[in-house]
């Protein structure tokens, strides 16, 4: 495929995923450990389309996908949850420190009032939404964490101090470039209405300590997204699609620490 063929160029030799192999990496400061968190999981269903499509479903899929494409490459690649298991947002945030992250990544799929709604939009951390509707869905999302209680509710100072400590560093910056890198490689395909970056408070992007975005794969309320979503090879394609950003963004986050570029690797088709 023609995004695949895209990542011959300065990826991970394939075989580097050894144990000795990542240690080394680690140590030396390079892009190396991607987080996927799946959205939602277990009574926790997310959205659900008109025709039956389940979010906790899909994003699964795509998640398990985008990790066999990173892993093929050579990446260690931390999946929050691998199965329909309802994951709480401490967990989430706590293993993807644990692993020490160079990015995470948290796929989710939409809805909306209108069924005109459809495509693909990527957000990264903002206390401010970009728009009502971006707000509207950082409080569902949020809600579905909070839900019997099992999350508590962050208050505004403590989300104040959060994004306080993210605004210094680079992390804000790096997140913003790649939800840039990551909207524009997945809105490649023609059909895909491109609905941009935006920024919203997402609790599961909040506390990560790496840069972070939440992608939205597509609208479930949509027929025609739902239909596309159901389908193995559009998952394939949108996983594909963020291997190729992901390795993109790789390149540069080492060549801002003065590391060498990774020696290419063959093309692999699918």
């Amino acid at each position: 495929m023609a995004l695949w063929v895209a990542l011959s160029i300065g990826a991970p030799p394939v075989g580097f995923a050894r144990a000795d192999a990542l240690d080394a990496v680690a140590a030396a400061g390079r892009f190396d450990t991607i987080v996927i968190d799946a959205g939602h999981g277990g009574r926790d269903e997310g959205a659900r389309g008109r025709d039956g499509l389940i979010e906790k479903t899909v994003v699964l899929d795509v998640a398990h996908r985008l990790r066999d494409r990173l892993v093929g490459f050579g990446y260690r690649v931390v999946l929050t949850r691998e199965a329909d298991d309802r994951v709480s947002l401490r967990d989430r945030v706590a293993s993807a420190n644990e692993a020490r992250g160079d990015l995470f990544v948290s796929v989710h799929a939409n809805s909306a009032p209108q069924n005109w709604v459809r495509g693909v939009e990527t957000f990264f951390l903002s206390l401010e939404a970009s728009d009502d509707a971006a707000r509207a869905l950082a409080q569902s999302e949020n809600e579905a964490f909070e839900e019997a209680g099992v999350e508590p509710q962050a208050d505004s100072s403590a989300l104040l101090g959060i994004l306080g400590d993210l605004m210094m560093s680079e992390h804000m910056v790096e997140s913003n470039e790649f939800a840039r890198m990551a909207q524009q490689t997945l809105a490649l395909r023609d059909s895909v209405r491109s609905r941009g970056v935006k920024q919203a408070p997402f609790h599961v992007l909040m506390g990560v300590h790496m840069p972070a975005c939440l992608v939205e794969i597509g609208f479930l309320s949509n027929t025609r997204d739902e239909r596309e979503l159901g389908s193995a090879a559009r998952r394939a394609e949108i996983a594909e699609a963020l291997a190729v950003s992901i390795v993109r963004f790789g390149e540069r986050y080492d060549a801002r620490r003065g590391l060498e570029a990774r020696p290419p690797v063959a093309a692999q088709g699918g």
